[in-house]
C-alpha cells in the first residue's frame, strides 16, 4: 500500500467520521435522549434506511465469507441468501412493519412483553445478545481482520483490535444517527466499488463470454444433486428452511429492524426496506461474481482459503489511488456492520434487560451512559474471540444462528396467526427452538456436536433442521394454544402519530423488486 492509498484510505475515514458525529449532533445543552441514542430520534427518511441497512448487511462477512463461498463450490449460488431477502425484505415491509411502527417498540424483544409476558421477553433478549456477541461480532471481526491481513499485512491480533475501535468511535459517540449517516457514505461507495471490482475482474478474465463460458457450472442460482455444491446449498433449501430465515433476519432481527424502528413515518420505513431489497439485488455483481473470478484467476493462492478470494481481487487488479479509496470503502463497511451490532445489542441490553428487569426508574441519561459502556465490554469481548475463527466463515455464521431462527419465528408468527396463545406459548417457543435444533446438529454430527456421536443418524442440511424444529415449535405452540387458550387476545400498544395504510407506489416498488429477483433466478437458472 503505497502513499497515495494510505492517503486515501484516511482522507475517507476522516470524512466518514466527521460527518456522522456532524449529523447526529445534539444543540448545546441538549441532552441525548434514548429515543435519539437508540433509535435516532425516529427522524429517518427512506434513502437513509435503504442504503443503511444495505450497509450493516453487507460487510466482511460476503465480501470475505460470501465471495469465498462463490470461489470455492457454490458459486452463484451463494447469492441466494441476498435476493431470498430482497423477496422477503418487502412482504415484511407490508405485513409485519406496520404492525410494529403503530405499537412504537425500541425492540423486538419488548414486542413479546406485550403480546406474550416479560419472560418471552427476557428469553429473546438473552439470546439476541448472545447471538450478537459470540457469533456476529467476532465473525465480522474475524472477516475483517482477513481483508486487512490481505490487504495491508496486518497482523490478524492487531487488525482485530483496529476494526473494533473504529466500529466503537462513533457507536459509542452519536448511536444510531450517526451509524446511519455512517452508513450513507459508505454504503454507497460500498456498491460503487463492487461494481468497480466486478468490470476490473471481467476485464481479466477475458469480458463477459469467456468468463460465462469458464465458469458455466458456478453461474446457477439452485444446485441440484450432482453439483460440487449441493451438498452446502441444495436447490430445496432456498425454498424450504430458507424462508424461516428471511423472517428473521429481514422482520425480527434487532440489528436490522431499528432502522425500520427509527422511520420518520410508516412509508419511510416501507420504502427504505423496499430500496435495501432493491439494491441486494447488485450482489451477485459486486460480490459473488468477483469471488467467482478469483477462483480461477489466482487458484493456487486460494487453494488453502478460499475466504481470500475477494481482498486477492483488489491486491492484484486495482491501481494506486482507487485502490486505497476501496480499501477504505471495505474497511468502512466492516465498521459500520461492527458499529450497527455494537448499538443493537447495546440497545436490547440497556431496555429489555437493564431498564426493564433491573431498574425500571433508571434516567434516560444513565440509560442512554450504560448503552456506550456496553458497546465498549462487547467489543472488548468480540475482539477477544474473533482470532479463534478460521476459514468458511459464512457457514459458521448461518449455523450458529440456526439455534435462534426457529424459536423466534414461531413465537412472532403465533403471536400473529394464534391471537388467543398463552404466554406460556411464547416461552415454550423461544426455550424448545434452540434444544431442537441443538439434538438436529447432534444427530447429523453437525456445528458443535459433530464429536458426541459416532456415528450420523441423519443427514438433514443445516435449513432442513431449522424448517423440521420450527416445525415442532410450532405444533407445540397450537397445543398450548388448545389446552388453555387465552379468554380475549391481548392488545397491543398503539402510537397514534403514525399511519398504517401502505401507499400504491410502495406496493408498485416492492413488485419491481420481486420481479428482478425471479428474472435473476430465470436468467442464471
Amino acid at each position: 500500500m503505497n502513499s497515495i492509498d494510505i492517503a486515501a484510505f484516511v482522507a475517507f475515514f476522516v470524512f466518514v467520521i466527521s460527518f456522522s458525529l456532524w449529523k447526529s449532533r445534539k444543540p448545546a445543552g441538549t441532552a441525548q435522549t434514548e429515543s435519539d441514542f437508540f433509535l435516532g430520534g425516529r427522524s429517518l427518511t427512506w434513502p437513509i434506511i435503504g442504503i443503511s441497512i444495505v450497509a450493516a448487511n453487507i460487510s466482511s462477512e460476503q465480501m470475505v465469507g460470501m465471495a469465498g463461498a462463490g470461489a470455492a463450490e457454490q458459486g452463484l449460488a451463494v447469492s441466494a441468501w441476498q435476493l431470498m431477502g430482497s423477496v422477503f425484505i418487502v412482504l415484511i415491509s407490508m405485513t409485519l412493519l406496520p404492525r410494529f411502527l403503530r405499537a412504537g417498540i425500541y425492540t423486538m424483544p419488548e414486542f413479546l412483553e406485550y403480546r406474550y409476558n416479560l419472560a418471552a421477553r427476557s428469553i429473546m433478549a438473552i439470546l439476541t445478545v448472545l447471538i450478537y456477541v459470540g457469533v456476529l461480532l467476532t465473525a465480522v471481526l474475524y472477516t475483517g481482520a482477513t481483508a486487512l491481513q490481505i490487504l495491508l499485512e496486518i497482523p490478524m491480533q492487531q487488525g482485530v483490535w483496529i476494526i473494533g475501535a473504529l466500529g466503537t468511535l462513533y457507536a459509542a459517540s452519536g448511536g444510531l444517527k450517526a451509524i446511519a449517516y455512517a452508513d450513507l457514505v459508505q454504503g454507497l461507495a460500498l456498491l460503487v466499488c463492487g461494481m468497480i471490482i466486478f468490470f476490473a475482474g471481467l476485464e481479466a478474465s477475458g469480458g463477459w463470454t469467456e468468463f460465462s463460458s469458464a465458469n458455466a457450472d458456478k453461474l446457477k442460482m439452485l444446485l441440484f444433486e450432482g453439483h460440487t455444491g449441493y451438498e452446502d446449498l441444495p436447490w430445496h433449501s432456498v425454498f424450504s428452511g430458507m424462508w424461516i430465515v428471511m423472517i428473521y433476519y429481514c422482520g425480527l432481527n434487532q440489528f436490522i429492524v431499528q432502522r425500520n424502528l427509527a422511520a420518520k413515518t410508516l412509508r419511510d420505513g416501507q420504502l427504505g426496506m423496499i430500496f435495501a431489497g432493491a439494491l441486494w439485488l447488485l450482489i451477485p455483481f459486486a460480490i459473488v461474481m468477483p469471488g467467482i473470478m478469483a477462483g480461477k484467476l489466482f487458484a493456487t493462492e486460494l487453494a488453502e482459503k478460499s475466504d481470500a478470494a475477494y481482498p486477492l481481487l483488489i491486491k492484484h487488479l486495482i491501481g494506486p489511488g482507487l485502490r486505497g479509496f476501496i480499501f477504505a470503502a471495505i474497511a468502512g463497511a466492516i465498521v459500520s456492520t461492527l458499529a450497527s451490532l455494537l448499538n443493537s445489542a447495546s440497545t436490547i441490553v440497556s431496555i429489555d434487560i437493564y431498564q426493564r428487569l433491573l431498574r425500571p426508574d433508571a434516567t434516560e441519561k444513565s440509560i442512554v451512559r450504560l448503552g456506550r459502556l456496553l458497546t465498549l465490554v462487547f467489543v472488548v469481548l468480540a475482539c477477544i474471540c474473533a482470532p479463534l475463527l478460521s476459514d468458511d466463515v459464512f457457514e459458521f455464521i448461518q449455523k450458529f444462528q440456526g439455534f435462534i431462527w426457529p424459536g423466534v419465528v414461531a413465537a412472532f408468527l403465533g403471536g400473529f396467526f394464534l391471537p388467543r396463545a398463552p404466554g406460556a406459548a411464547g416461552v415454550v417457543a423461544l426455550l424448545l427452538g434452540p434444544l431442537c435444533y441443538m439434538l438436529f446438529q447432534i444427530l447429523n454430527k453437525d456445528g458443535l456436536f459433530s464429536q458426541v456421536l459416532d456415528e450420523r443418524l441423519l443427514h438433514m442440511h443445516y435449513l432442513t433442521q431449522v424448517l423440521a424444529s420450527f416445525g415442532i415449535v410450532f405444533a407445540s405452540m397450537i397445543a398450548i394454544t388448545l389446552w388453555r387458550p387465552l379468554d380475549a387476545p391481548r392488545k397491543l400498544p398503539v402510537r397514534a402519530d403514525i399511519a398504517v395504510e401502505t401507499e400504491p407506489v410502495v406496493k408498485l416498488a416492492g413488485a419491481a423488486v420481486i420481479a428482478g429477483v425471479i428474472a435473476l433466478f430465470l436468467i442464471f437458472r
